[in-house]
């Protein structure tokens, strides 16, 4: 289904010297004003429309002056790493005396529990006098009684649905609470601490302990508020775009926190050329897999390290915990559809409206990425189970446009009591717990909600194309011009349509393909030959085919190219 670029729009973005291939592509997704393409900081959303932000600041401002001390609760995410790294290094910026626990996926679970309450109580130097969250605490209930009845005030710094009871804390700050008219509802968790401190360096102005010639520069921590944004694959609306660009810019100028440099390097990254889709593929993946299989401890000590050094051997660790991790999931990827094809026949997941899988034998740190890659591979809502360590049963779940999963899965809770021990996330990813014996009915609940819910047009996959590429625009200059740009969720990356004949094709490396196509629709003579790249796949392309396409820039033996990667392919015989 191609785009609609408005062609006035598409007009003033060119008058304002914007690119003419990239004007089509930003009128074509929404772009109305050339400050978009380019934004300044000073364009950022304030502080004072983020409900909690100002209250929080205050709070935080007090707890410095009497020299209390803070301790951040981080998720053991790449959003809730990043907000930590954020958070210690922007407090500590600030004045504050400032420490951090994150909870263990396999030991104390997500969030600000009872048992991580106990756990922050005891911390080595004592009872600290303030908890922050970053990341999570919307749904700690129980955590937030248990640290009051401790002695520790809560400040909660989230960007989660919150449920139908909020917890007693201090300070709420959370774009999706009741009462917040935040225009940005997008914001990751490390988005959201990062206001809390521009909050926090304003109000410490306010009271004279700052002043514009000595407050610290926060701007020096977009680097990592843009990487836990990607990578938590929030919506990227007009403010979270600005943030990330922002982040990229300082990194491709080489101002960036040691840990980051030392995350490019071992992903073998330039970050001189640094995209969204390096944070989101490379470096993202490899913070992730220190809470998938291991302890976030290592990425996050990654992020607040200044020894590069030290930085550097945090971020071959964390490569070393991702390759592992590359391991475990491609094994659970296979035997999770043969399982689907055993339950629904040769159709795959064609046959229900979700899908739903468990085995004892598969690794609760890596359900949410086989869950993701079934629901890219069959286009269902898809949950995917493993056992805990406590005999629970651990259940992460991707969803589809149309279907807001943390609603779903709140309805089943409703129409099931008792069956979800615990259960949040967002519309399109979310995770919830359920007892030993509760799998079955989940998945039955979950197809009820999804067949309810999902229309034939819904379960009908739907790629969004830019039309073709003209061929003066299929250089690598062009690739890296558009590779410089913020595209992510709700912002998606160019895609282009183009009917194609196969000259050649063959396996490259082990898991890839590499065809030399011809184009179909080139001007009759023009003899249009290029280079098209299949990552993750084995299957030969047809002989002739309509083909999604991204623009990609290759450099070979002190040469650039410019080359298609393929996105989606149908037969055009």
């Amino acid at each position: 289904m191609p785009r609609d670029a408005p062609p006035r729009v598409v007009h003033t973005l060119q008058r304002a010297g914007v690119h003419p291939l990239l004007a089509q592509l930003l009128a074509a997704r929404g772009v109305l004003d050339p400050a978009e393409v380019e934004p300044d900081m000073s364009a950022l959303l304030p502080p004072r429309l983020l409900l909690g932000a100002e209250q929080a600041a205050g709070v935080l401002a007090d707890a410095i002056a009497r020299g209390e001390r803070l301790c951040i609760v981080a998720d053991y995410d790449c959003d809730g790493a990043t907000a930590c790294a954020v958070g210690l290094r922007g407090l500590t910026m600030l004045g504050a005396r400032v420490g951090y626990v994150v909870p263990n996926r396999f030991t104390t679970g997500y969030g600000l529990s009872p048992a991580v309450a106990d756990l922050v109580a005891q911390q080595q130097g004592g009872r600290p006098d303030w908890i922050v969250t970053v990341d999570n605490g919307i749904a700690s209930v129980e955590g937030v009684a248990r640290a009051r009845q401790l002695g520790m005030r809560v400040l909660v710094t989230d960007h989660h649905l919150p449920g139908e009871r909020l917890p007693d804390a201090a300070v709420i700050v959370n774009p999706n609470q009741p009462g917040c008219s935040f225009p940005s509802k997008n914001l990751a968790g490390v988005g959201v601490m990062f206001y809390v401190l521009l909050a926090l360096r304003a109000e410490l102005r306010a009271r004279g302990v700052l002043t514009p010639a000595t407050q610290p520069r926060l701007d020096g921590l977009l680097d990592l508020v843009a990487l836990g944004t990607v990578a938590d694959v929030v919506k990227l609306d007009a403010n979270n775009r600005l943030l990330v660009a922002h982040g990229l810019k300082r990194m491709r100028e080489s101002r960036m926190q040691p840990g980051v440099r030392a995350l490019f390097a071992a992903a073998a990254r330039d970050p001189a050329q640094a995209s969204s889709f390096d944070l989101g593929f490379a470096l993202g993946p490899r913070i992730n897999a220190a809470g998938r299989l291991a302890d976030m401890t290592v990425g996050i000590e990654c992020l607040i390290t200044d020894d590069g050094q030290r930085a550097m051997h945090l971020a071959q660790t964390l490569d070393a915990i991702n390759r592992e991790r590359r391991g475990i999931e491609a094994g659970m990827r296979e035997q999770a559809q043969d399982a689907l094809e055993r339950l629904q026949g040769q159709g795959g997941a064609a046959a229900n409206a979700s899908i739903s899988l468990f085995s004892p034998d598969w690794h609760e740190g890596v359900v949410g990425i086989v869950a993701g890659r079934l629901k890219e591979l069959h286009h269902r809502p898809t949950f995917v189970f493993a056992p805990g360590a406590d005999g629970q049963l651990r259940g992460s779940g991707r969803s589809i446009p149309g279907f807001h999963l943390r609603d779903a899965l709140d309805l089943v809770s409703k129409r099931e009591p008792g069956l979800l021990v615990r259960f949040g996330g967002h519309a399109a990813a979310s995770g919830c717990t359920l007892a030993a014996d509760g799998f079955e009915r989940f998945a039955a609940a979950f197809e009820a909600v999804a067949s309810a819910w999902l229309s034939p047009a819904l379960l009908a996959r739907k790629l969004e194309v830019d039309g073709d590429l003209g061929a003066e625009w299929f250089t690598p200059e062009v690739a890296q011009l558009l590779q410089a740009q913020v595209w992510g969720q709700g912002f998606a990356a160019p895609v282009f349509a183009s009917r194609v004949e196969v000259l050649q094709q063959g396996q490259l490396g082990e898991r890839h393909l590499k065809a030399r196509v011809r184009l179909l629709d080139a001007p009759a003579g023009s003899g249009a030959t290029r280079e098209l790249i299949a990552w993750n796949r084995s299957d030969f392309l047809p002989a002739r085919a309509c083909v999604a396409w991204r623009l990609d820039s290759n450099a070979w033996q002190g040469r650039t190219q410019a080359r298609m990667v393929l996105e989606a392919v149908e037969d055009s015989d």
